[in-house]
């Protein structure tokens, strides 16, 4: 008996590592040369200039978008949205991404496929301005259904302590929410995307009945956004009293992790436009309006907490980086036990 008879191919491992070695290579940063193959990855924190910061860890995966991704064999989105979830996370305290690792796993082991999300991977480190510096590509054959496979990655970021987010004694009632555009549903809610497209016996492959110049299947393909380079421009000086990256939860489950217990998230469903592609979504899959607000980022990526003072030079700020910006609310005495109030939700409707 042999190993490749059991299903795993050692060879077709080496292939991969060979193929995506100059993706690795083009994500090296000032702490490491990004070379794999060893045992584990390097990174020098004297190099990149964080001798005395903290270290932050953040972990996730993409849940069931893969699906999608493996129906239409498209693979290098998903790649970045591995990247953008957790660099995301660690910019909501404060942190510059340093290096990632990701886990790749199949029942057996497709080169092509791997090579394309793996590359997807590597363009988040460099748009997230982070090292790849290592992973593990695991074949396990009769885990999977054929064609189909799992990722999870881990970022490690580092923030100077006096940069460090939230800064809870700073906020008071009358601070200012901002929120930052999204460029889709990201990568949450994606069970309840797939089942709203069966129930209405849709097709990937079919015009977007919310855009008829692009696919089902391509508009929920569209990575993640990462938020890094222009949110930590603001942070650096010291505009920012608080972040909250959007992911599963919604507005109501993300925002007061980010707040103190005595104050309560004011936010105004109203002041930021509700694309065609999450009206859709709320009127197919008829969702109430506060299990819409909980699902979906909604259209905001990110919100932050600004002083009222501020609000202008940060708008700006943002504008001239690229992104949209709106202020979506404020903070206010919290008078109940909810971190998050959302007003206005029948412009939803």
């Amino acid at each position: 008996m042999t190993y490749a008879g059991a299903g795993v191919s050692i060879e077709t491992g080496n292939a991969l590592v060979q193929r995506i070695k100059n993706a690795v290579r083009s994500t090296r940063t000032a702490g490491t040369d990004a070379e794999i193959g060893g045992f584990g990855g390097l990174y020098d924190l004297k190099a990149a200039g964080y001798e005395d910061s903290l270290l932050v860890a953040g972990i996730d995966g993409v849940g069931t978008k893969l699906k999608i991704a493996c129906a239409l064999k498209k693979h290098r989105s998903v790649g970045i949205d591995l990247v953008a979830m957790s660099v995301n996370d660690l910019l909501a305290q404060g942190a510059a991404p340093l290096f990632f690792l990701d886990y790749y796993s199949t029942g057996e082991l497709d080169v092509e496929q791997a090579a394309e999300f793996i590359e997807g991977v590597a363009e988040g480190c460099r748009q997230a301005n982070c090292a790849l510096i290592g992973g593990e590509t695991a074949e396990m054959p009769g885990m999977y259904a054929l064609g189909d496979y799992d990722a999870a990655g881990c970022a490690i970021g580092a923030v100077r302590r006096e940069n460090l987010l939230p800064k809870l004694k700073d906020m008071s009632e009358g601070d200012l929410l901002v929120g930052v555009a999204s460029n889709g549903a990201h990568s949450n809610g994606y069970s309840l995307i797939r089942k709203i497209i069966e129930r209405h016996l849709l097709d990937l492959s079919a015009p977007a009945p919310w855009d008829s110049s692009t696919t089902i299947g391509e508009e929920f393909l569209i990575p993640t956004r990462i938020y890094v380079r222009p949110l930590l421009k603001l942070s650096s000086k010291g505009l920012i009293k608080g972040m909250a990256h959007i992911t599963g939860g919604g507005l109501t489950e993300n925002i007061p992790r980010m707040l103190p217990n005595h104050l309560t998230a004011e936010v105004d469903v109203s002041t930021w436009p509700l694309s065609p592609l999450f009206k859709w979504l709320k009127q197919a899959g008829a969702l109430a309006s506060l299990e819409f607000g909980r699902t979906w980022n909604t259209g905001l990526g990110f919100v932050i907490v600004v002083s009222a003072t501020e609000q202008e030079q940060v708008l700006e700020m943002l504008k001239a980086e690229g992104e949209n910006a709106y202020v979506v609310g404020k903070l206010v005495a919290r008078g109940s036990s909810e971190g998050c109030v959302l007003k206005n939700v029948r412009s939803w409707d």
